[in-house]
């Protein structure tokens, strides 16, 4: 693989072009999130795998893979079709593998191919899926 490429155990959606990759390990629950995305309204980009790509002057963008474009694991459901579109500036990590502690926590970033990206630990509550529409919609206030 490229330099300026990696491939992340994520799933991923997008809304208006900005795009947030769900991380974390088997079962922690990245598809069900992007679900709840996609009906809010965000669109399908990856389900399990994504392509990351670091272009010099424009970011970090996400794409799929082409053996699993427009399709998405529901757990006790099976795969089902879904719109996608094939790329998205990333703007946001979320790792499902650790849980968030804080009731309003500090700016995270994460660092991939050299650049920084925003970065929100798992929420356990019902809100979490709209909380991330809102943030991919208009940002966090600092």
């Amino acid at each position: 693989m490229p330099d300026d490429q990696t491939l992340l155990h994520a799933s991923c959606v997008a809304l208006d072009g900005k795009a947030v990759a769900i991380c974390g390990a088997s079962g922690r629950g990245k598809s069900e999130l992007a679900l709840q995305l996609m009906a809010f309204g965000a669109t399908l980009v990856a389900d399990d795998g994504t392509m990351v790509t670091r272009r010099s002057e424009n970011g970090l963008w996400v794409s799929c893979p082409p053996s699993i474009i427009g399709r998405i694991e529901a757990r006790g459901v099976g795969i089902l079709a879904a719109d996608s579109i094939p790329q998205a500036r990333l703007r946001l990590v979320v790792d499902m593998d650790v849980k968030e502690e804080q009731r309003l926590p500090p700016d995270r970033k994460i660092t991939l191919l050299g650049e920084e990206v925003d970065l929100l630990l798992r929420v356990e509550h019902v809100h979490f899926a709209a909380a991330i529409f809102q943030y991919l919609k208009a940002g966090r206030v600092a």
